[in-house]
């Protein structure tokens, strides 16, 4: 006979998840009375002050052959904490540890985790479960002409939009990136009727500063537009439309470091005061020069990437605190909030500033991270991040989910591997970040997911340009997509589609995922079904909003519960059979 006890089982924890400051929290364990308890503790392991607190267990009751013991307790602060149990019986003393998703062991195991998050969180309800669309500008749609003249030089338009992306490195072994297909704010302007259809809520765009490469995660001026997107005038009628229709606008934030042929670094010379060409420039602190002006600190050593220290003072203030600073100006043009590229890199005290800082100036503005683990209790560069203790972030980027759910749709999972990935993201996030969480599928950093459910594929960058679906290969990658996108559209937060998705594109990572939209050439049962899903989401506040549970778990199948209030949403969807059913109602899918 085990001892049992179960975080993710109210029974055993309640409330479920994390806790706020001066909360009670209830834990119960059932231990067989054969081993004759005398006495139990809960320990708590404070992660940032290395502290433990004992917390005694009383017998509660007798149950047969078991005795179930009761301890009751709260936190004065938010942090995280580990915890495990300490046993005493009439012959000897041991401690008990989580084993596996549900279990317990003696001596030998994992902690259990338990965050005391900040009472401060209020993600804006508009984003709670709302539909995501993510953009890369210059690769969705284009409409009329922009006006170029100050875009930086060189740079090489496609003639039509079918044409492959330019991959291969120049006469120096560099690769550009600077092949655009002239997508621009009143191509998605003229499409978001189309996004609106597909239950779409909010809409992400990938950088839209002005940037001398296409994916313009180099900025050169974070308050313009870069000229091939069009105009502030552009922007802010994209955000007006977006928002009559009921669709919000979230901006990718890159402040952990600037394009190297930029205002404020300006290696070529080209702006005449940025910190590499003037040593007087204003600039020159936000830098790290080992030697001025060539050596320098730069993201993962890409040398047109030099990085910022992010909480100099004038850097802080240019880009969050001044009356005019880089947040300020885009939420006046109608932006909703952010989503911070490699929040890994960006100081806690940099996330804080800036949250409280968009809530001034816009109270129910939102702000995402990229993290790609579990970001409750992400360590970056040997610190421990406070994302959700402090109240940093409303959401995050949910790769751990995107990696389970790949895993049981292409049959490596039977479904135990998802359930535990599930309930354990909802054991350590804030509910209200749960809503938020940004599930994805696929991105402009991984494959697309129909080449990844289907036939991942690695290789050679010539042998990734060349690669494509066979017929059949194609066709079960659209089936095991229409079986993700149904847990996406299950789960909490917020299901994210990445561009043309929906519409069958295929492609292996960066740059092979990231072609232009093909429209007039989508694949039309696909969009449908994703219409479908979005018209499911927008009709169910259990599926937008409510508790999860995992029902059953194996043999190919995953059953969920969503519950808000009386209202309940119980989704059934199996890899093996090809099915997936809500409330009974069943959608084979091929």
């Amino acid at each position: 006979m085990r001892i049992l006890f179960d975080c993710c089982d109210k029974f055993y924890k309640k409330p479920s998840g994390t806790i706020v400051p001066g909360e009670f929290c209830v834990l119960q364990m059932r231990i067989p009375a054969q081993i004759q308890t005398v006495s139990a503790e809960l320990i708590l392991h404070c992660d940032r002050t290395g502290e433990d607190r004992a917390v005694p267990f009383a017998l509660h009751a007798r149950e047969d052959d078991y005795e179930l013991w009761r301890c009751e307790f709260s936190i004065d602060a938010p942090d995280l904490y580990f915890y495990w149990f300490v046993i005493m019986t009439k012959n000897e003393r041991f401690r008990l540890f989580r084993y596996g998703a549900h279990d317990t062991n003696i001596e030998d195991g994992e902690k259990w985790q338990l965050s005391c998050v900040s009472d401060r969180y209020a993600a804006p309800d508009w984003a709670r479960g709302a539909v995501l669309y993510q953009i890369l500008p210059d690769r969705f749609c284009r409409a009329g002409q922009c006006d170029c003249k100050d875009k930086l030089q060189p740079y090489t338009v496609h003639e039509r939009e079918d044409e492959p992306v330019c991959w291969q490195p120049d006469e120096s072994g560099k690769v550009l990136n600077n092949d655009f297909y002239g997508g621009n704010f009143a191509g998605i302007t003229e499409k978001l009727p189309y996004l609106a259809s597909l239950g779409v809520g909010v809409v992400y765009l990938n950088p839209i500063f002005m940037a001398y490469s296409s994916h313009r995660y180099d900025t050169c001026d974070y308050k313009r537009v870069d000229p091939m997107l069009g105009t502030d005038a552009d922007f802010q009628r994209l955000c007006e439309r977006a928002h009559e229709l009921g669709i919000r606008v979230v901006l990718d934030g890159v402040f952990s470091h600037t394009g190297s042929n930029s205002v404020y670094f300006d290696r070529f010379g080209i702006f005449g005061n940025g910190a590499y060409s003037n040593p007087d420039s204003p600039y020159r602190s936000w830098y790290e020069f080992q030697q001025y002006p060539d050596r320098y600190t730069c993201w993962w050593d890409f040398e047109t990437l030099p990085c910022v220290r992010e909480l100099e003072e004038s850097y802080v203030n240019y880009i969050i605190e001044d009356e005019d600073s880089v947040v300020a100006k885009w939420i006046g043009l109608g932006a909703d909030g952010f989503r911070l590229d490699v929040a890994d890199e960006l100081p806690d005290a940099f996330i804080a500033r800036l949250r409280r800082r968009l809530r001034e100036l816009k109270p129910d503005s939102l702000l995402l991270g990229e993290v790609w683990e579990d970001a409750s209790n992400k360590i970056a560069y040997s610190v421990r991040r406070r994302y959700f203790v402090d109240g940093e972030l409303d959401g995050v980027m949910n790769y751990p989910w995107r990696a389970a759910i790949i895993r049981f749709c292409r049959g490596e999972d039977d479904g135990t591997e998802l359930q535990k990935a599930i309930e354990t993201l909802a054991e350590h996030y804030p509910k209200q970040v749960l809503d938020c969480v940004m599930n994805l599928i696929s991105s402009h950093d991984v494959s697309r997911a129909i080449t990844e459910l289907a036939a991942p594929f690695s290789g050679t960058r010539e042998q990734m340009a060349a690669h494509r679906l066979s017929p059949e290969q194609r066709s079960e990658g659209i089936c095991r997509l229409k079986l993700a996108a149904a847990l996406q559209y299950a789960l909490p937060g917020m299901p994210a589609i990445y561009y043309g998705d929906e519409a069958g594109m295929e492609g292996c990572k960066d740059p092979f995922n990231r072609a232009f939209y093909p429209w007039g050439r989508e694949d039309r049962s696909l969009v449908d079904y994703y219409k479908l899903l979005g018209k499911l989401r927008k009709e169910s506040k259990a599926l937008r909003l409510g508790d999860i549970s995992v029902l059953r778990a194996g043999g190919g199948s995953i059953t969920i519960l969503r519950r808000y209030g009386e209202e309940t949403a119980e989704i059934t969807v199996s890899a093996r059979e090809r099915v997936w059913t809500i409330n009974g109602e069943q959608h084979e899918i091929g």
